[in-house]
C-alpha cells in the first residue's frame, strides 16, 4: 500500500527538481493518483471509498515511520506530503471543501465588516490577482477576510497579499488555503517528531526496520517504486541472441550499456554483473536458449572456451531462469538497487566521476542526438543527487526524434525507475515511429 504513495510522492519530488510548473505538476500527478491512490469524493457512489481511504491512511502511516527519522527524511516528506494536499485541495468540490473546513479549528478570527471598512484602502491595495479594478471591486466587497499571526502565512507575506497591523496578516478569504496549508505542515512535522521520539522502541524488531530503510532509501534516491511492467512487452517479437547488441545500442539505459560494453570488450563480466545484466536481458524478453547462445558467444575470444563456459557458466544462466537449484523466478534489479548497491555495477549516473559519466555518455548517446551542450544539464542532476532525472533526460534527448518532449520522460511524465522500463519504451517508441506498434503502457 505505501509504495504507491512513495510512488506518487517521488514523483512530486521530480516534478520540483524538473522544474514544472503548477499547473503541469497537478495534472501529472493528478494522472499519477488516478492511477495508484485514487481518493475519492464522499459523494461518489460506484466506486469502494473504504478501500481507498484505507489505502490512504495506511499508507500514509505506514512512510511516517519511514521518514520521521532524520531532519533531512523530515523535511524532504512534509513538503511532498503537502504538495499532495494541495493538488487534493485544490481538486476538491467546493461543498467537500466546506465541510472539511468545518471539522476543523485553524485558529482564525473572522474580520468583522466594521473593522473591514476601517481598513478597506489598505486591504484593497494587498488584494492582487484580477484583470482590471471593477473585477477587483466586485471581488472584494462579497470577500470574507480572516485574521491570523502573521507567522502562519510567510508565503503571502513574502508576496505581498496581505495587509498586516500589530502583528495581525489579514488573510482575504480567496487565500484562505494558505493558513490551511501551514497548519497542515505544522500538525505533520509535530506528528513525525512525536514519532521519531517513538522509533527507537523499534529497534530490535529486525522485521520492520529493513522495511523502512528501503523505503526511505528509495525516497532518498529518487526513485519512486518498483517500474510493475511485466517482462513480455515487445510485442511478441523474439528477441534472439544476434539481436542484442544492436537494441543495446539503441535501447538500453546506460547501466545495461555500460556492462553490455564490457562483455563485449573483454569476453567477460564478473558474477554480479553477469546476474543484473542476464536478469535484465531475461525481463526484456531473451530466451533461455537464446540468453546461453548470447552468453557462450560472448565469452569466446576471451580465456573461456566451451567446455569451460559449460562447466562454468552455463548453469548460472540456468539458476536466473528458474531451472536450476530452487528453481526461483529471479526478477531484474530496478533503479532503486542499483544506486544503492555497489559501484562497480551500479547506477553510473551515481558512481562515475562528472568526467567519465561524461566520456561514457557522449561515447553511447552522440549517435542517438546526445549533443555536447546537453551535458551540463544532465551532469547538474548528478551534482544535485537526482540521479534518475539525468537517466531520464537522456532518454528524453536520444529519443526526441519518436516525438518525445521535455518533461514527458517515458510516458505521461514519469521518470525512469527501471532499466526495463527504459529498454522497452525506447523498442515501442522505434515500432510506432516504423508504424509496427502501438503505444505502450509503461506500467503494466
Amino acid at each position: 500500500m505505501c509504495l504507491d504513495r512513495l510512488r506518487i510522492l517521488a514523483e512530486i519530488e521530480s516534478s520540483s527538481a524538473r522544474g514544472r510548473s503548477w499547473d503541469d505538476t497537478k495534472t501529472v500527478i493528478g494522472d499519477q493518483c488516478k492511477k495508484y491512490l485514487p481518493l475519492s469524493a464522499t459523494s461518489a457512489i460506484s466506486v469502494d471509498r473504504d478501500t481507498e481511504r484505507r489505502k490512504d491512511h495506511l499508507g500514509h502511516f505506514v512512510l511516517r515511520l519511514a521518514f520521521c527519522r532524520s531532519d533531512d527524511l523530515r523535511q524532504r516528506f512534509i513538503k511532498a506530503e503537502s504538495t499532495l494536499f494541495r493538488l487534493r485541495y485544490d481538486t476538491d468540490g467546493v461543498e467537500e471543501r466546506k465541510e472539511f473546513l468545518g471539522t476543523r479549528n485553524f485558529n482564525w478570527i473572522a474580520v468583522s465588516k466594521e473593522e473591514k471598512s476601517n481598513y478597506s484602502e489598505q486591504l484593497l491595495a494587498a488584494y492582487q490577482g484580477f484583470k482590471n479594478e471593477t473585477e477587483k471591486q466586485n471581488a472584494f466587497k462579497s470577500d470574507t477576510f480572516y485574521k491570523v499571526k502573521w507567522t502562519r502565512v510567510p508565503d503571502l507575506v513574502k508576496k505581498r497579499k496581505v495587509f498586516l497591523k500589530a502583528g495581525w496578516a489579514y488573510v482575504p478569504g480567496r487565500e484562505q488555503s494558505s493558513i490551511v496549508f501551514q497548519a497542515f505542515e505544522s500538525e505533520l512535522e509535530k506528528a513525525l517528531l512525536m514519532t521519531a521520539k517513538s522509533l527507537p522502541r523499534l529497534d530490535e524488531d529486525t522485521r520492520l526496520l529493513p522495511v523502512l530503510n528501503n523505503l526511505s532509501q528509495g525516497f532518498m534516491a529518487g526513485v519512486s517504486s518498483d517500474w510493475g511492467g511485466s517482462g513480455t512487452e515487445v510485442d511478441g517479437d523474439k528477441i534472439t541472441a544476434d539481436m542484442i547488441d544492436g537494441y543495446a545500442k539503441k535501447h538500453f539505459p546506460l547501466c545495461m550499456r555500460s556492462m553490455h560494453s564490457q562483455l563485449m570488450r573483454d569476453h567477460h563480466l564478473k558474477h554480479f554483473g553477469r546476474l543484473d545484466y542476464g536478469l535484465f536481458l531475461k525481463r526484456l524478453g531473451v530466451s533461455l536458449e537464446e540468453a546461453l547462445i548470447f552468453w557462450r558467444k560472448s565469452f569466446m575470444g576471451g580465456k573461456v572456451t566451451d567446455d569451460r563456459f559449460n562447466k562454468e557458466y552455463a548453469y548460472n544462466v540456468r539458476h536466473s531462469y528458474g531451472k536450476e537449484g530452487k528453481r526461483a523466478d529471479y526478477p531484474a534489479k530496478t533503479c532503486m538497487q542499483l544506486l544503492t548497491g555497489s559501484s562497480e555495477y551500479g547506477c553510473p549516473y551515481r558512481f562515475l566521476t562528472p568526467e567519465n559519466l561524461q566520456t561514457s555518455l557522449v561515447s553511447a548517446y552522440a549517435p542517438l542526438g546526445l549533443q555536447h551542450s546537453d551535458l551540463p544539464e544532465i551532469l547538474h542532476t548528478k551534482k544535485d543527487s537526482k540521479f534518475h532525472l539525468g537517466c531520464t533526460r537522456v532518454f528524453e534527448i536520444t529519443h526526441a526524434s519518436c516525438g518525445v518532449k521535455k518533461g514527458e520522460g517515458v510516458g505521461a511524465g514519469e521518470t525512469v525507475s527501471h532499466p526495463n522500463q527504459y529498454a522497452l519504451r525506447s523498442i515501442e517508441l522505434e515500432k510506432a515511429k516504423d508504424g509496427r506498434g502501438t503505444a505502450m503502457d509503461v506500467d503494466g
